[in-house]
C-alpha cells in the first residue's frame, strides 16, 4: 500500500508557497528583513499547526504538527527566493505594502 496525503496537506504546501508574498504585503521594503523572517517563520507554524488539526485523524500529533511547521518555513523560503523573487512579484508586493502604509497615515 502506497502511502498517501490527505487534502489538508496538499492546501497546507500550497499555502506555504503563498505565504511569502503574503508577508510581502504586509510590510515594506524597509522592513528589516528579520521582521519579514520571524513574520513568515510565525504564519508557516499557523500554517503547520492548522494543517494537523484539520487532519487530526487518529488524534493531534504535536510531531507531525512540528515537522509541518518545517516543511512549511522550508518551502515558503524556496519559493520567495526561487520563485518569486527571480520573477518580480515580491517586490510587486512590497510595493503594495508600501502604497497601504502611506494611504493609512495620510
Amino acid at each position: 500500500m502506497q502511502p498517501t496525503l490527505d487534502n489538508a496537506y496538499w492546501l497546507g504546501l500550497a499555502i506555504s508557497v503563498v505565504l511569502p508574498v503574503l508577508v510581502g504585503l504586509v510590510t515594506t521594503r524597509v522592513t528589516h528583513a528579520g521582521t519579514k523572517a520571524v513574520l513568515l517563520l510565525f504564519l508557516t507554524a499557523l500554517n503547520g499547526f492548522l494543517v494537523e488539526l484539520a487532519d487530526a485523524g487518529d488524534g493531534y500529533q504535536i510531531g507531525s504538527a512540528l515537522t509541518l511547521w518545517g516543511v512549511s518555513f522550508a518551502t515558503g523560503v524556496l519559493a520567495h527566493f526561487g520563485l518569486w523573487k527571480p520573477t518580480g512579484v515580491a517586490g510587486k508586493a512590497q510595493d503594495v505594502g508600501a502604497r497601504s502604509s502611506v494611504r493609512g497615515t495620510v
